[in-house]
């Protein structure tokens, strides 16, 4: 659709660019494909011209990964509600992973985007995802876990953080890539893979949680 609009007053500038991301957003999630918004197609839901764009992001690649990283502040939002009020740290970290996995498939493009995209199209102030609210999170987690006697790492809980998102994305990648192949039941699927991962790259774990880990090692 495209909106006729008038000359942007000063100051008007911030709420430009706002609406530009929304506009963005919105023909990313109508398409389903990054392939199909381009600056064209977003200055003509905007009602403004290519070069009104350019000024305020460099190119495409960076405007869809402002986009993206708006929405991933919300998956942090999201993993942090899902675990609230879950005081056994192993059942919080199950808790996290189902709601990193759900949030991939609910915003599959979005994901692959941001985490299955060639590394040479990432910006830089995109390429250390390590530093984002949900993976320091998820360290904090693990810590939890260990401190509480549920995990023993065989390293410190920011390499065991990594192998738990390496393994989580890796599930979360294939769920977003083939969504239509014959998965079992979810939730379970990952509270298995999960334990999994735990067992794997830090001793015992148990879906049932911390007194199940306990128990396990006995």
């Amino acid at each position: 659709m495209n909106v006729s609009r008038r000359r942007a007053r000063k100051g008007d500038g911030e709420r430009l660019r706002d609406e530009i991301l929304e506009a963005t957003e919105r023909l990313l999630l109508e398409t389903g494909s990054e392939e199909a918004v381009s600056i064209r197609a977003v200055a003509r839901a905007t009602g403004v011209t290519a070069p009104s764009i350019y000024r305020h992001f460099e190119d495409k690649t960076h405007l869809l990964f402002e986009v993206c990283a708006r929405q991933f502040e919300l998956l942090d939002t999201a993993i942090e509600h899902a675990v609230a009020g879950v005081d056994d740290p192993v059942l919080a970290l199950l808790a996290r992973g189902r709601a990193y996995v759900r949030f991939g498939i609910d915003h599959p493009e979005h994901y692959r985007i941001m985490f299955m995209g060639p590394a040479y199209a990432t910006p830089d102030q995109w390429g250390d995802l390590l530093q984002t609210g949900s993976f320091a999170h998820l360290v904090a987690g693990i810590e939890a876990a260990v401190d509480a006697g549920a995990l023993e790492p065989t390293g410190d809980a920011f390499t065991t953080a990594l192998h738990v998102w390496a393994n989580i994305h890796g599930l979360t990648s294939l769920l977003v890539a083939r969504p239509t192949m014959p998965w079992p039941d979810l939730d379970r699927f990952i509270d298995e893979h999960l334990a999994l991962c735990l067992r794997g790259t830090s001793g015992p774990a148990s879906t049932e949680g911390t007194s199940g880990a306990r128990a396990a090692r006995r």
